[in-house]
């Protein structure tokens, strides 16, 4: 029962997988921002 709980609480495998959802979703943002900005100064 003990190992069960540890496998169910990864904070570490986690928070990587957080952590590269947000550089993605933060890259994605940037680079719309940039197009957007792109496209306003033609």
């Amino acid at each position: 029962m003990n190992q069960l709980a540890i496998s169910l609480v990864n904070w570490n495998n986690g928070i990587i997988m957080i952590g590269v959802f947000v550089a993605v979703v933060v890259a994605l943002v940037l680079i719309l921002i940039s197009f957007v900005n792109s496209e306003r100064k033609k």
